[in-house]
């Protein structure tokens, strides 16, 4: 069918049904951001591929609501689809809420499917319908009817951690979450997002693309721990080891059905943001329900020290292959046909050279000249283009190690470096670097800092249009919350040791070039004072920054130094598991500026 075609048949379905809008989310019933083919329903109803919009369709009307990231792509893949790209000004928001009460009358039913909307989704939507009388129809599928030959549900083996990978065993981390429970006065802790899962039961898999997650729900109650899982695939002593640490298996399907069977006067956990609305709706009446983050999601950000070390030690791996990589394309451009997919490729193998590398912890975003003006560009057969000896390129890739997950991106001149690419490189990493020594009071929020990554862009007149850093996860998803560094102030989420973070700002000129630098940088205990305890910010990538892109006299005295230390840094760390070619390169490039 074609795209146009498969509008006509949910438009039909909708007139058949009574439905005057039709809501599709970029989600699942485990309200992930990175999709299961199963789930990846905004690409195949529209041919857009981005990790994060929303479709919504009237009769006359079909529009995909997503942010700055993806204006540029989704003008692109949205052609000849029959819907139009609709520009969200505040990133992650449902803007089409108060679209749809400006385009449809009083008492009109806005359909979606339950099991791909959170709780909190549906609550905001009745929040904002609520006035206008609006219907809310949750149980509409009508993907389901008309999608022939759709991805069947991955059923592959998983594995567990052992404590010495993790820092923590599995009856430990059980005990914390009914702790946590017992604090909330609860009985009953329903938790439906993989990643939490994975943790809590020391579990990996490999259900999800670049992400080591198992399509899975959980129940946790004083009693027992049921993970609803297919069982097929885990191995009996995996399920023996589950078993001597209190956890009991049922089928995935049996979800709702055992939540349905929660006895009234009971107290129920959850996490709005992370339940579907179809989980949330089988909730029996007369049980009282709390909301609030999963105790897991904090629980996970902050790395142990075991975790700790296990990050170090996978950043020396994914430094070598990163300086192998750089080596490489720095020797060969110009000399052999490189374009932007083989040079992902080549870099995927120096990767996979690496003791531990187990697959990308994403698409690698490898992004030549304009391309890398895309902040979240994907290269395909049709976009590919060919590295030349001049301009810039911008590679955003990372591992899944068995010890840790790794997100890097460097930005580098292949030739020729223009004045306006130098000015612009120089200042993304003057902003880059003050926010890597930032030292801050306990109980800073990620967008109390953010300015210090925009600041001289700003005195520019400059910005860009993503947040400065994510939470990343131990061999876990790539992006982790709950803290960030953004300079949406919604995330409330104090900086806490041990936390994970990227550092990457960016700047973007349309068709011309992108630049964006990141390190991951561990929040850890800096002075304490008679003003309280101050954190800061360890930086554990370890890979040289290109130079021939810096302006040196934009740098201060401070960033200088820290560049330059950074630098020894990096060739103390690689040197050791590099040949001494290698070395020499390395040397060159790690020198003081």
């Amino acid at each position: 069918m074609k795209y146009t075609e498969k509008l006509s048949a949910i438009r039909m379905q909708m007139q058949q049904n009574g439905v005057d809008a039709y809501i599709i989310p970029s989600s699942d019933p485990h309200i992930s951001e990175y999709l299961p083919d199963h789930y990846k329903c905004l690409e195949w109803t529209s041919g857009f591929t981005g990790s994060a919009g929303t479709l919504v369709i009237t009769q006359n009307f079909a529009g995909l609501w997503t942010d700055a990231r993806y204006f540029v792509q989704a003008d692109d893949q949205l052609k000849d689809s029959g819907f139009e790209l609709v520009k969200l000004k505040i990133q992650h928001t449902p803007e089409y809420i108060e679209w749809l009460t400006e385009q449809l009358l009083k008492g009109a039913t806005v359909a979606f499917d339950g099991w791909l909307a959170s709780a909190e989704l549906v609550k905001v939507m009745r929040s904002g319908f609520n006035r206008f009388n609006f219907k809310l129809k949750s149980d509409a599928d009508f993907l389901s009817p008309i999608w022939e030959n759709r991805p069947a549900f991955l059923n592959n083996p998983t594995f567990l951690l052992p404590e010495s990978t993790t820092g923590e065993s599995t009856e430990s981390k059980i005990a914390r979450l009914r702790s946590a429970m017992h604090k909330n006065q609860v009985d009953f802790h329903l938790i439906s997002s993989m990643d939490d899962i994975a943790w809590l039961l020391n579990v990996r898999g490999s259900d999800v693309e670049c992400n080591p997650l198992v399509l899975s729900h959980i129940m946790v109650s004083a009693q027992e721990v049921v993970w609803f899982v297919n069982d097929s695939r885990i191995e009996s002593f995996d399920k023996t080891t589950l078993a001597n640490a209190g956890v009991s298996i049922k089928p995935y399907e049996a979800f709702t059905a055992d939540i349905a069977q929660i006895p009234a006067g009971k107290a129920v956990l959850i996490d709005p943001k992370k339940l579907c609305q179809r989980a949330y709706e089988s909730i029996p009446v007369g049980v009282n329900i709390i909301e609030g983050t999963n105790p897991t999601t904090l629980f996970k950000a902050i790395k142990n020290s075991v975790e700790q070390e296990h990050i170090r030690h996978t950043m020396v791996k994914d430094g070598v292959a990163m300086v192998k990589f750089l080596k490489w394309l720095e020797e060969n451009i110009g000399k052999i046909k490189i374009d932007e997919i083989s040079a992902a490729e080549k870099l995927l193998g120096f990767r996979a050279e690496q003791v531990g590398f187990v697959g990308e912890s994403f698409g690698a975003i490898s992004a030549y000249k304009g391309h890398a003006a895309l902040p979240h560009y994907k290269s395909t057969p049709e976009s590919n283009v060919e590295l030349k000896p001049e301009g810039i390129y911008l590679i955003d890739s990372g591992g899944q190690y068995h010890t840790g997950t790794t997100d890097i991106t460097r930005t580098i001149s292949l030739g020729n470096p223009s004045f306006e690419e130098k000015k612009d490189y120089t200042l993304v990493l003057k902003g880059m670097i003050d926010l890597s020594m930032i030292r801050f009071p306990e109980g800073t929020k990620g967008y109390q800092m953010d300015a210090f990554s925009r600041q001289w862009l700003w005195k520019e007149g400059y910005n860009f249009g993503h947040g400065t850093g994510h939470g990343v996860g131990f061999f876990l998803n790539v992006h982790e919350g709950p803290q960030s560094i953004s300079i949406a102030g919604g995330i409330n989420v104090a900086f806490q040791p041990g936390m994970l973070n990227s550092n990457e700002p960016g700047i973007y000129r349309p068709e011309k070039h992108g630049i964006r630098i990141e390190n991951l940088v561990i929040c850890q205990e800096d002075v304490k004072t008679e003003f309280g305890q101050f954190l800061n910010f360890e930086t554990v990538t370890i890979c040289p920054i290109d130079k021939s892109l810096i302006q040196k006299e934009l740098l201060s005295d401070t960033q200088l130094s820290w560049l330059n230390n950074y630098h020894l840094f990096v060739f103390d760390k690689l040197s050791p598991h590099l040949t001494a070619e290698e070395q020499s390169w390395l040397k060159e490039k790690t020198a003081a500026l």
